[in-house]
């Protein structure tokens, strides 16, 4: 094998400006870039939703008669029904796939927040994405993600590889920009795979290329810290605690490597994960089909991940968002087409929880947005909460530059008042 330093930057998208390029199985997919600096708050868990999750049928609005009127087909029956929703406050309740998280919500550690999204109007699932995660809506001029710029803009002393790492075969947009940042698929496929005397070889090829003191030597070598990371962990023998059960699904397997990277404590500060496959335009279901069986499994994979990590709880904060809602009434095809507000979930030691927040608009003609829930709670008043109390960044003008900030909701605790925080994360040498 032929290797420079050029072929190796071009396998292994090492470089943050190398971006999301061709390479062999082998290669990770990564972008390191030297920070320094200050004390860290929470882990932050971000689930994107993609495809547009249908919240009304979500956290049901069941005491709203015409929410039952315009989904005469799909809606959720009433608590008090068979197969009913699972009553919350007496006026909101659980699709009855989410039954598993209720206890979270009764012991305070799980919020919703209705009404919510994002202000620009765009029903396009691209635009929509792309705006959410740069935390810029309608603006194009700014392309890094916000969860990039809070990283940026904090000092800290953290600088393991494993800082921000996201779940799957490309880096999620919120998580672009001048922070190192890790897309990862598997654990165990972290590694250089084939015949153990040619990995050898090739790693004292590679490691030869970036023995010296420049810049893009020390970009390499983090390469080959983050494999002796990973091998030290021994991700093979980790046994969920608790008794917490992950699902095969891809979802449940990538919260199960979150929480082995959180338990082995690699000095991950933020980590990304989707669930798609919401976009259900036609044959949607209501108790069963498409819909039912995507809560069953983002249920599950987030009780499992709750109960395996409840004694690291009270330093990991966790939210859930969705690009737009569905639209209120019910489509010919028995299916909900492309809305506007949705409901965002958050779960955590430091969540106040048990209650649904946000400022309900009402369903009828007069309260809707071109047929759609309004928005009342844009989605950076949530993100802000929780990076200013729980991720101790105050520099919210710099993490959301186009955004006037709203009064928070008190979502959450204020973590720098309520729980001893490390002031840097220990590194596995």
């Amino acid at each position: 094998m032929n290797l420079t330093r050029r072929n190796f930057l071009k396998l292994s998208s090492l470089t943050a400006l190398a971006g999301v390029i061709d390479r062999p199985a082998w290669a990770p997919r990564m972008a390191f870039r030297p920070l320094s600096g200050g004390p860290a708050g929470d882990i932050l868990i971000c689930i994107f939703l993609r495809g547009a999750m249908d919240g009304l049928n979500t956290v049901i609005p069941h005491a709203e008669a015409r929410y039952h009127d315009l989904r005469p087909t799909i809606h959720i029956p009433d608590p008090d029904q068979a197969n009913g929703a699972i009553d919350l406050d007496g006026f909101f309740g659980l699709h009855p796939a989410l039954e598993p998280l209720k206890e979270i919500f009764v012991e305070g550690d799980l919020a919703f927040v209705h009404a919510s999204g994002s202000p620009d109007p765009s029903r396009s699932h691209f635009d929509a994405q792309e705006f959410m995660e740069r935390g810029v809506p309608g603006d194009k001029t700014i392309s890094s993600g916000w969860l990039a710029r809070h990283l940026a803009s904090m000092t800290t002393q953290n600088d393991s590889p494993f800082r921000a790492v996201g779940m799957g075969n490309i880096l999620q947009t919120s998580l672009h920009g001048p922070i190192s940042a890790l897309a990862l698929k598997s654990i165990a496929d972290f590694h250089l795979n084939g015949n153990e005397q040619e990995i050898v070889r090739v790693q004292q090829t590679l490691q030869a290329l970036y023995a010296g003191d420049a810049w893009l030597d020390q970009e390499g070598r983090q390469v080959f810290q983050a494999f002796d990371f990973l091998e030290a962990a021994d991700p093979s023998q980790y046994q969920p605690q608790h008794g917490a059960e992950y699902g095969d699904d891809l979802f449940g397997q990538g919260l199960k490597q979150i929480a082995q990277i959180i338990r082995a404590d690699m000095g991950l500060e933020v980590a990304c994960i989707d669930l798609g496959g919401w976009d259900t335009h036609a044959e949607e279901g209501a108790v069963e089909g498409a819909m039912a069986a995507l809560l069953q499994e983002l249920a599950a994979g987030l009780e499992a991940f709750y109960t395996d990590l409840q004694d690291d709880m009270n330093r990991i904060t966790l939210v859930a968002m969705s690009e737009f809602g569905r639209r209120v009434q019910e489509n010919a095809s028995l299916g909900t087409d492309h809305g506007h507000g949705n409901v965002m979930f958050l779960m955590g030691g430091g969540v106040n929880g048990g209650r649904v927040y946000g400022e309900w608009p009402g369903l009828e003609e007069e309260n809707l947005d071109r047929g759609d829930l309004a928005i009342t709670t844009d989605y950076r008043t949530v993100l802000s909460e929780i990076v200013q109390k729980r991720l101790l960044n105050d520099q919210l003008s710099e993490v959301f530059p186009t955004y006037q900030q709203a009064p928070f909701l008190g979502l959450v605790q204020d973590r720098a008042q309520t729980w001893p925080y490390r002031q840097f994360w220990p590194r596995i040498d």
